[in-house]
């Protein structure tokens, strides 16, 4: 809930760039890895026309399979009021994004017998012991755990897309202008929960909650943990909380200003949002869809275990569990309900089913966006990556991630 010459000239310089920047090793051709060029430029031209009509002002996509990139495309503009070309190294605000980077910071510690997911949140953050439930006060019927953070059962919410009593408490705390993680946390524990834990798929705060658990399970900062121990072993090179000085000139901006809580990506921001404060670049996000495609390891670098990867991928949401909230709905395709043959994992949108669903894909891939218009699904069944990186009004959206899945797997042939 689309980021200019003939496609073999784009491809070369694909090649070239490798040496700039870490990025994911090139095919040789499209075809070598099952790709069609002639298919692959349908892609490209799809992605201008977006430009052209000002759907988007540009974007940046990678495709790779069994490893290898076939598509590392630069289109449009970084930023148009200025003219500045898109490029491959463009950086972007990923928005929701962050969920996943997040949720694997937290199985990182899993692993490491320092976090237990399914223990209620309150071991971890005691704030959360005599939480309620409703704007009645109703008491929860079980504890919120981790796993419910993780898959969005924990009964918490945004307070950005409802007009419940609960949802407007939200909106009067202004929780995104706290002045740290610890702080947001503490005053979100203040309010009643919108559902009991474990009934409702609601898109919410549950990440960045979950973010404050990691820091207190790891004894580090949001941002220092996913620095040390994701991004920079997965030379995620421009890829944290904030964009330092020497990179704002690869900033991609939206055609408009947007009406969102957005800190200052300019300045190290006081609160590490786990669940939406990132930014990234396509090259640094494939390299992480990847290591998830790959079961946890990347060019010897292991993060996690298959096993860990394979229960995160996995459908996590009991059938008993309400998917029809108004996120789950208008995230349309990508959101989490059986009409749409989808689940979802923890971090991760999961497809269950190879039917009922608009776009194409498999059973078993997995996937998440932003709502700046960050895209990203990894595919085992064909092992296949695909990153897209725009800056795109909240409206279109659904429309891009859409042609984005048809535009990628119609050039995929063999």
């Amino acid at each position: 809930m689309l980021r200019h010459s003939k496609f073999p000239m784009f491809l070369a310089g694909a090649l070239c760039a490798a040496v700039a920047f870490a990025q994911l090793p090139a095919a040789n051709r499209p075809e070598d890895v099952g790709f069609s060029s002639k298919r692959l430029e349908k892609t490209r031209q799809a992605f201008k026309a977006d430009v052209d009509n000002k759907t988007v002002p540009g974007a940046v996509l990678v495709i790779a399979r069994n490893g290898k990139m076939v598509t590392y495309d630069a289109i449009g503009y970084q930023e148009r009021a200025a003219q500045t070309p898109m490029k491959k190294d463009s950086i972007f605000r990923v928005a929701s994004m962050s969920k996943p980077i997040t949720t694997v910071a937290a199985m990182i510690l899993a692993e490491e017998n320092k976090l237990d997911i399914g223990a209620p949140v309150a071991q971890y953050l005691p704030e959360f012991r005599s939480v309620k439930v409703g704007a009645e006060g109703v008491a929860p019927k079980r504890p919120m755990t981790v796993q419910d953070l993780m898959r969005h059962t924990s009964g918490l919410t945004y307070g950005l897309f409802g007009n419940s009593p609960v949802d407007q408490m939200y909106r009067k705390a202004d929780i995104f202008n706290s002045k740290s993680l610890a702080e947001m946390v503490k005053t979100v524990a203040t309010m009643p929960l919108l559902h009991q834990p474990g009934e409702a798929w609601e898109y919410s705060v549950s990440t960045d909650v979950l973010g404050r658990v990691v820091e207190v399970a790891s004894g580090m900062d949001l941002d220092t943990f996913i620095q040390e121990r994701i991004a920079g072993p997965l030379k995620m090179n421009d890829t944290g909380f904030w964009v330092k000085p020497a990179a704002i000139s690869r900033l991609a901006k939206p055609d408009a200003k947007s009406n969102l809580p957005f800190a200052d990506p300019t300045v190290k921001p006081d609160l590490f949002s786990g669940g939406g404060g990132m930014f990234s670049t396509a090259g640094d996000y494939a390299r992480f869809s990847q290591m998830l495609l790959n079961g946890g390891e990347l060019e010897g670098v292991r993060i996690l275990g298959p096993k860990t990867i394979a229960l995160m991928t996995s459908d996590q949401l009991p059938s008993n569990t309400e998917r029809h909230t108004p996120v789950a709905m208008a995230l349309g395709f990508s959101g989490p309900t059986p009409e749409m043959g989808t689940s979802f994992g923890l971090g991760f949108a999961v497809r269950v089913d190879a039917g009922r669903n608009p776009v194409p894909g498999s059973i078993g891939d997995f996937s998440w966006a932003g709502i700046t218009g960050t895209y990203f699904w990894v595919d085992p069944k064909e092992k296949l990556v695909a990153v897209l990186m725009v800056q795109s009004p909240q409206g279109s959206n659904g429309l891009i991630w859409r042609q984005t899945r048809t535009m990628v797997y119609q050039a995929l042939v063999n």
